[in-house]
């Protein structure tokens, strides 16, 4: 069970192109069409695919109250079809064009993506034209997607073990912010929507201008830019959207919770910290000691909790970083009879460490290889690459180079800073402890 796995939006391993040793650069082309788009294109001909994708700067935070899980219906909407695409007939054509599809939403941005064959790349730009311009908003596709998004909750949240512990964190981490929504929303917020409501979102999120387009692979820059133009350049620029962060007061006094889960027979305890958002070097900072604390059996939450004083059966920790902040979770399931309360005094002890003594240079080398190799894998599948692309520009004030100066900018990180930044944010008293525990179902 990877508690880590049912957090954070995965996208399928497609279309490697062969490891490197080290990092290489990305080159890319960046342009906008008179409409607003943000077209980012990669060419690599190490393989003969292509990826296809399109991030919409909307998520669960832009939602309103009362009529949450938009964003993520919408993810399933599209689908539906489109002036020129039958309904039910977007995965389909994918697969009988050799391809592969999919989206994911989070609090913050919807993507959808497709990798094809590099000789179907106009498939893939049509289909996201299509999706962009004219799909088909009604009442059948409403209704049918409302009941694949319950049957989607109830399988990856409600009847999964530990799936609904991100939610709990974030309605006890944020007070005012819509990142105490979750991601999923309401059903019956879903349910009593109107046809109109959802339009008018449409029309309000998913224009060109809160788009980026990004295309990777083996592709001919030049021609591509003529079919970008002939695909998205008719589609109307919409309204600007005007997005406002929510600031939540600091966390001055320690927050203590239960949840309780029908599907777990194991505790699980967590120590949770609201921490600076993902573009933030501080944001950089807590991955590395994310790495530090649970990253490969040779940890030290792993070597003292699971190998050494065997009371956990399995212990993480992760940032997990969002546009306006960032929700940092550590935790462990209890082994034998351990106690919850016992696991929380063995991560405050490793907290201690870091905000009193300096990582060895030893370790220290370590995090930074395994980031290292992390960042190379990662930009080794045109899909990888166009999805950190866009998130550069996405997230990163417009900057689409992040995704070169990104492993730069952690090789400066020092050890100094690690041990202030588990100092700054990390203290006891600005934190929530979450003791997630099992229920007996009703019979």
């Amino acid at each position: 069970m990877n508690i880590r796995k049912h957090v954070l939006c995965a996208v399928t391993a497609l279309a490697l192109t062969g490891l490197n040793a080290k990092a290489q650069k990305v080159e890319f082309t960046e342009y906008d069409l008179p409409n607003g788009l943000h077209v980012i294109l990669h060419d690599d001909h190490h393989a003969p695919v292509v990826a296809v994708s399109v991030m919409y700067h909307v998520g669960s935070k832009n939602e309103v109250a009362g009529r949450t899980g938009f964003a993520h219906f919408f993810e399933h909407l599209l689908f539906e079809g489109s002036d020129n695409i039958k309904r039910g007939q977007f995965f389909k054509l994918v697969s009988a064009n050799g391809g592969q599809n999919n989206a994911n939403t989070t609090q913050d941005r919807t993507f959808y993506y497709e990798v094809f064959p590099s000789n179907d790349l106009e498939t893939g730009l049509w289909l996201e034209s299509e999706r962009m311009m004219h799909p088909v908003i009604n009442e059948i596709g409403v209704k049918t997607q409302n009941e694949v998004v319950k049957e989607e909750k109830r399988q990856s949240f409600d009847n999964r073990p530990y799936g609904n512990f991100i939610n709990v964190i974030g309605e006890d981490l944020f007070t005012k912010h819509p990142y105490h929504n979750g991601v999923i929303g309401s059903m019956k917020d879903l349910d009593s929507a109107k046809l109109d409501e959802f339009k008018s979102f449409f029309k309000q999120f998913y224009a060109p201008n809160n788009a980026v387009l990004t295309i990777a692979g083996d592709i001919d820059v030049a021609k591509t830019k003529g079919l970008i133009a002939s695909y998205f350049g008719p589609i109307p620029r919409g309204a600007d959207v005007v997005y406002k962060k929510t600031e939540e007061a600091p966390i001055t006094k320690q927050i203590v919770d239960t949840a309780y889960d029908a599907n777990i027979q194991i505790p699980a305890i967590f120590s949770v910290y609201r921490v600076p958002g993902r573009d933030t070097r501080d944001s950089k900072v807590m991955g590395l000691i994310s790495t530090l604390l649970t990253g490969g059996g040779s940890s030290r939450m792993n070597k003292k909790m699971v190998d050494e004083k065997k009371d956990a059966l399995q212990v993480f920790a992760f940032n997990y970083s969002l546009e306006d902040y960032g929700m940092y979770i550590i935790g462990a399931l209890p082994s034998g009879g351990a106690q919850p309360s016992a696991l929380l005094d063995d991560m405050n002890g490793e907290i201690a460490k870091l905000q009193t003594e300096l990582i060895s240079p030893e370790d220290y080398q370590k995090l930074q290889n395994q980031f290292e190799d992390g960042f190379v894998s990662q930009n080794t599948r045109m899909l990888g690459i166009a999805e950190n692309l866009a998130n550069g520009y996405t997230f990163h004030h417009k900057n689409t180079n992040e995704i070169n100066e990104e492993l730069k900018e952690v090789q400066s990180i020092t050890r100094e800073e690690i041990r202030d930044a588990a100092r700054k944010y990390l203290s006891s008293n600005q934190r929530l402890v979450l003791y997630y525990l099992p229920k007996a179902k009703a019979q």
